[in-house]
Order: structure tokens, then C-alpha cells, then sequence
């Protein structure tokens, strides 16, 4: 596919990779599949691509690579441990590469985005439902309360993110995974 791109496009400068993730569900519906199938929707998507272009952007000198990663990695959900244990290894292999590709000219950040308006959402809280018996209503009404901003996230405001991150703006930015949860897991 890569191969395909730069044949008829030029030398990929910018990668942003963003997948949807793992499926959402309470422990007990859990099993080893589950982590399997976790792994390889958010992990080995990410990387498959990412190991070829970095290296190729490496040997032309210049190149930004950006994750979008998702806060699963670092705070623990139970409808959301198969696809948050993927999300901790990719938060590490993006600030593992860019350590790496650092000096050859490559940057490789990553986006940690909080709730966002997609229908991700919807089905992490049917997932949720499902396991306490609430209303999915009611869980995203309590979501809301914890976001200091009051609201959920937009998928332009990722977006908007990832576009800085790639751009020369960032020059002197590699390495950082930022979070993006409207101040809900506000760390110094």
C-alpha cells in the first residue's frame, strides 16, 4: 500500500494514524480473542504502517508522525481493558520512536483524546450499560460532569491537534503525547 502511495504520490511526509480501536466490553464477556482482536485493531495497525514510513523518512532526513492514541492507555476503564492495554503500548512505542528517530529528522507524537463525539462513544456506553444496569443517558450525563469544560470533545478538535503536531509549527515538538479531555485528567 505504501509502495502503492509514494508511486503515485511522492514520499509520504506526513503519517497520521487513527483507528478505532478495540471493541468495548465488561471483564466477564472478556477472552483471550478479545486481547488478540484489541492488539491488532489499535497496536499492530498503528505499527505496520509506521514501521515502513519512518524509515524511509529517516533516510530522506524530515518526516512527522502522529498517533492518535485515546485516554484508555492511561486510565484504566473495565469495559475498556483490551483496548487500553493496546493503547498503553502504542503511547510507549510513539515516545520509543521518537527518542529513536529523533536525531534523523523524524517526529512522532501522539494524541490522547478523552471522550469525543463519535459513535465510539455510543458504544462504549451500551458496553457500560450492560455491566452496571444504568441508562446510557445517565453514564454520558455523568461523563459530562467530570470534564472540567463541560462537554465532550469534537473530532475537528483532534483533528485540529494532529494538524499542528505534523506541521513545521511543532518543529521543536517530539515525543509528547497530548492529552485532549477538556481538563478531566489535568496532571502536571
Amino acid at each position: 500500500m505504501i509502495d502503492a502511495i509514494e508511486a503515485a504520490l511522492g514520499p509520504i511526509d506526513v503519517l497520521v494514524n487513527s483507528a478505532g480501536a478495540a471493541k468495548r466490553s465488561p471483564p466477564d464477556d472478556l477472552d483471550a480473542d478479545a486481547w488478540h482482536a484489541a492488539m491488532d485493531a489499535k497496536f499492530m495497525s498503528y505499527i505496520h504502517p509506521t514501521d515502513v514510513v519512518v524509515k524511509r523518512m529517516a533516510e530522506r532526513g524530515r518526516g512527522a508522525i502522529v498517533n492518535v492514541i485515546g485516554m484508555g492507555g492511561k486510565i484504566a476503564s473495565p469495559v475498556h481493558l483490551p483496548g487500553g492495554a493496546a493503547n498503553a503500548a502504542l503511547a510507549l512505542a510513539t515516545v520509543g520512536l521518537a527518542s529513536a528517530y529523533a536525531p534523523k529528522g523524524v517526529r512522532v507524537n501522539g494524541i490522547n483524546p478523552g471522550l469525543t463525539m463519535t459513535s465510539r462513544v455510543a458504544e462504549g456506553l451500551a458496553a457500560e450499560s450492560r455491566m452496571t444496569g444504568l441508562t446510557a443517558d445517565a453514564l454520558l450525563e455523568r461523563a459530562r460532569t467530570r470534564i472540567p469544560m463541560g462537554r465532550l470533545g469534537t473530532p475537528e478538535e483532534v483533528a485540529q491537534v494532529a494538524l499542528f503536531l505534523a506541521s513545521e509549527r511543532a518543529s521543536y515538538v517530539t515525543g509528547a503525547i497530548v492529552p485532549m479531555d477538556g481538563g478531566a485528567g489535568a496532571v502536571c
